[in-house]
């Protein structure tokens, strides 16, 4: 493109919505990518298998926004996936999140209604009036012996860190059921994209005014692109800044380090994802694509997951230390007035899928909508 309105520096979800929304309001648009693929973290392909797997981890879409809904529906055709898992905790099988059923298996008790298990869980947690750490929360909602078995190892292989280490934030999002649901998410829409998500992708930059340039590190070449309206980026916020307020002390993000493997059977698992909470293995979960869609093959496809120190940042790690170095890159964001930091890279802070979607249509709506002024009545 010789003339660019837009420039947009990632192209998953934050950078492929808004690219597609300001090309349709007639804005030429250019993506610059680091990898050599669409989708980001939700790119997929089929192996050698003949099995469809993503690259970077399963991603369940779910969500209670209805403009989130109808958005995603107008790219890909979706088919009902209501997401469960499952976890080895010793010599047992339960399933996460916490339920009845989680319950009566790990304490060998007969819970059987939820008023039980209401009373149940007010006896056994630890009251705080407001957590101030991950332990805090999870004593908080479930009490000692589940934090031990199921979350505070866990944690500590996904993040390098306890429990205690972290914000509330991190663990008050994980639910706790009062009945025998053993669905991981319970919102009213729970789907997975017919065809994959790079399709999703492909169909949602699938316009003229759209330009993705891909393998291209962006600060190897962002002194060509000076003459834009806007710039959104969806990075490192630390990187955008050449780590200026890091010298001492970097910010802090966990990467996953991805083992597939070929198994010579129809299935190696009864579900698609197994958590292994404790510390008998180093690895944190193992997905079996297979169970997908319903997917068929000779032999199947699974990926046991490493949390890992370095490489692709996946993760922020919340807590006070890190969130007082991320303040003052925030800070220095708020001086460049045409320059936009999306989702959980830029903003250091988690998204679900449905809610990175939305904060990018939102911000859309923000910066094109509400800024424009209100035509009078004559």
């Amino acid at each position: 493109m010789k003339h660019i309105d837009i420039l947009i520096i990632g192209a998953g979800i934050s950078g492929a919505v808004l690219a597609e929304r300001y090309a349709s309001i007639g804005k030429k648009v250019l993506i610059i990518e680091k990898r050599n693929h669409i989708a980001g973290n939700c790119y997929d392909y089929t192996d050698d298998n003949g099995i469809l797997v993503s690259k970077y981890g399963a991603h369940l879409f779910h969500t209670n926004e209805e403009s989130v809904w109808k958005y995603v529906n107008s790219f890909s055709n979706w088919y009902r996936w209501e997401h469960k898992v499952i976890a080895r905790v010793g010599e047992k099988t339960v399933p996460i999140p916490v339920n009845i059923t989680t319950v009566n298996e790990i304490y060998d008790i007969n819970i059987s209604s939820e008023e039980e298990m209401i009373n149940w869980l007010e006896d056994h947690r630890m009251p705080f009036k407001k957590p101030e750490n991950g332990e805090e929360a999870v004593l908080n909602r479930v009490g000692p012996i589940l934090y031990e078995k199921m979350f505070k190892y866990y944690t500590k292989k996904q993040w390098d860190k306890y429990p205690v280490e972290l914000d509330a934030s991190v663990l008050e999002r994980i639910p706790v059921r009062t009945n025998y649901d053993d669905r991981y998410f319970s919102d009213k829409w729970q789907a997975l994209p017919k065809g994959g998500y790079t399709q999703l992708f492909e169909n949602i930059l699938n316009h003229p005014n759209i330009e993705v340039l891909l393998e291209t590190d962006y600060f190897d070449v962002k002194d060509q692109y000076k003459n834009f309206e806007k710039l959104f980026y969806t990075g490192p916020i630390d990187r955008f800044f050449e780590f200026k307020h890091s010298l001492i002390e970097k910010l802090e993000y966990r990467s996953i380090n991805f083992v597939s493997e070929t198994v010579d059977a129809e299935f190696f698992q009864e579900n698609s994802v197994v958590n292994y909470p404790g510390m008998e293995v180093d690895f944190t979960r193992i997905i079996e694509y297979k169970h997908f869609g319903n997917q068929t093959s000779e032999k199947t496809t699974v990926v046991k997951e490493f949390t890992v120190d370095e490489g692709e940042p996946y993760y922020p790690v919340p807590n006070p230390r890190n969130q007082e170095i991320y303040t003052k890159y925030k800070a220095e964001a708020e001086n460049l007035p045409d320059v936009h930091f999306v989702g959980r890279l830029a903003n250091y802070k988690y998204f679900n899928m449905d809610q990175a979607f939305k904060n990018a249509l939102d911000l859309f709506e923000h910066l094109e909508i509400s800024t424009k002024p209100l035509k009078t009545a004559v």
